[in-house]
């Protein structure tokens, strides 16, 4: 390796750390989320029991995390560093999650109707039969089994990636997975407002039910409850999936993957086991595949507005070093101008 190769290298490290964004900053940004969800809550008519086990178990879950992270942030190398990184995305990660999954319970209380008549005339138009997937999965136990699995692999990429991430010590990649995930979900939630559905299971398939999937008929069930003013306690240990379009499942699978390819060791494992979720979604998830190809949009679109901001953090970092350099010879040259020249006296 020769000199250039080496400058290549610090300044490609220089660029990375540059492009790290400070603990305190995703803290506000989660700290302002949770205040509008807490008002969100509070216009619903929502609250949440915060001394119930199944809600308990979770805040216990989220203290030992920043517990770790606060007690071994004096280590910058070795495996505490490690845990220690762990410990902060996971956290941020369950904190993102629960936050999304809560808000969705305010925001179906604020929506009205259901557009199923038009995803599934978007669907025809594809030339997709989502009830050809359903009869398919419903006839075969083993595919039950396996979409299950693979639609609950939501949970197991993020463990995947964020323990490498840690593991690399690659903190500014962590910052843009989670920040994408946060954005995503953000979008998917607005998006909510403008496209409640019940899913084809309710709309689409007609009959007694053969096979009751893992989303079963809760947008179907919840979504009326809440807009009439009938539900009252949201459970973090029983949340459900009151989206239909855009499909987060597939928004989270286009994260995952996207930022798992430059993993070599990661790469082809998330793209299989994201694969699966992706062909478990429209059974497990009940969604239409507009749904689908809207969650893809989502997912690429936080990804790439994510990565504008932080590769523009060095570039604003400068500007500002260097506008604060200016405004400093400015003052201390005018005011070197504005003071007189001290003038001996003649006492001496």
């Amino acid at each position: 390796m020769d000199m250039s190769d080496v400058q290549d290298l610090h300044v490609d490290k220089q660029s990375r750390i540059a492009r790290i964004v400070p603990t305190s900053w995703f803290l506000g940004l989660l700290a302002c989320s949770l205040l509008i969800v807490i008002a969100m809550m509070g216009w619903a008519g929502l609250g949440m029991d915060l001394l119930k086990m199944s809600n308990g178990k979770y805040f216990l879950l989220l203290t030992l995390l920043a517990t770790g992270r606060y007690m071994l942030r004096a280590h910058p190398s070795g495996w505490q560093r490690v845990v220690c990184d762990f410990c902060e995305y996971a956290g941020l990660f369950v904190f993102i999650s629960l936050l999304g999954a809560t808000a969705t319970y305010p925001a179906a209380a604020a929506t009205s109707g259901f557009v199923d008549p038009a995803l599934a005339r978007i669907d025809a138009f594809l030339g997709f039969e989502w009830i050809n997937w359903y009869i398919l999965v419903a006839n075969n136990p083993w595919l039950q089994t396996a979409g299950s699995i693979a639609y609950a692999n939501i949970y197991m990429s993020p463990v995947l990636l964020l323990g490498g991430l840690a593991l690399s010590g690659e903190r500014a990649r962590a910052q843009l997975f989670l920040f994408s995930f946060w954005f995503a979900a953000l979008i998917t939630m607005v998006a909510f407002l403008a496209f409640p559905a019940v899913g084809p299971l309710a709309y689409v398939w007609q009959g007694p039910v053969p096979y009751m999937p893992t989303s079963a008929l809760y947008q179907a069930e919840f979504i009326p409850l809440l807009r009439d003013n009938l539900f009252f306690m949201v459970d973090l240990g029983a949340l459900q999936g009151l989206v239909c379009a855009p499909s987060f499942h597939t928004a989270a699978a286009v994260i995952y993957i996207a930022m798992a390819w430059q993993c070599r060791y990661l790469r082809w494992p998330l793209l299989v086991i994201n694969g699966a979720m992706l062909l478990s979604t429209p059974v497990e998830g009940t969604h239409y595949l507009i749904d689908m190809i809207g969650g893809a949009i989502v997912g690429l679109f936080a990804l790439c507005t994510a990565g504008a901001i932080q590769y523009s953090l060095p570039k604003l970092r400068q500007e500002r070093r260097w506008r604060e350099i200016g405004i400093w010879q400015n003052l201390t040259s005018s005011s070197s101008a504005a003071v007189p020249p001290v003038v001996q006296s003649q006492d001496g």
